[in-house]
């Protein structure tokens, strides 16, 4: 079983991705789970949105037992769109996402980053600091429900940019606008300055302070 995630670009492409013609596209070129995270209304408000590469507007994580390239070309069409960026990615689950039906909309902020690895590490260095030191940090610094990390061992689309990591961390939805939510500092002015600048120290230490695109998504997940 692989996992591919393609990164998409266009607009209007709730509607599109979660249709039952879509799905049945998916799962006639072997794909047995499909989750969709999209930058849609229900996200908007959402007051973090950054990063140096070119802006996706939703993401597609699909677990194959057949050939990438067709449900990377299924998603295309779909989505309208001729060049998505897609990787084959290693996954890491550190906290389950709360189950939902399927189609249904997970009731959380899910924040996706797009991680680059700095050329001052190496991709073991990186990989070490990144799944050993930083993610402990991570989580206890914010108000974390559910966090996803994919390796990236391939890109398989061309003009896809390097990245080295993908990763999907869920929030309460107040946690949008709210900044006392989404660092779980329960109104504490100073614990939340002390949450953010542990945090952003160890961003720093492996490069996701300047080399991080961020995504904020509603997610949507089936079994095919």
């Amino acid at each position: 079983m692989v996992k591919v995630i393609i990164a998409l670009h266009g607009t209007g492409l709730d509607d599109r991705l979660r249709t039952p013609e879509f799905r049945e596209t998916l799962a006639a070129t072997g794909v047995s789970t499909l989750e969709v995270n999209v930058d849609d209304a229900d996200v908007a408000p959402a007051q973090m949105r950054f990063g140096p590469g070119q802006p996706v507007t939703a993401l597609v994580s699909v677990r194959t037992e057949g050939k990438p390239a067709a449900a990377i070309d299924a998603v295309a069409r779909a989505a309208g769109e001729d060049a998505p960026h897609a990787y084959r990615v290693l996954e890491r689950t550190r906290l389950d996402p709360v189950p939902v039906p399927d189609g249904v909309r997970c009731d959380a902020l899910a924040n996706i980053a797009l991680l680059r690895r700095p050329e001052s590490m190496s991709r073991d260095e990186y990989l070490e600091y990144w799944l050993i030191y930083h993610t402990p940090i991570a989580i206890r610094t914010q108000n974390t429900v559910a966090y996803i990390q994919n390796i990236v061992e391939e890109v398989l689309t061309p003009d896809t940019p390097e990245v080295a990591a993908i990763v999907e961390e869920h929030f309460p939805m107040a946690a949008m606008t709210d900044p006392h939510v989404f660092y779980g500092s329960g109104g504490d002015d100073e614990e939340l300055r002390r949450r953010i600048t542990e945090l952003l120290t160890s961003v720093a230490r492996f490069g996701a302070d300047t080399g991080l695109d961020l995504v904020p998504t509603s997610r949507y997940h089936w079994d095919l």
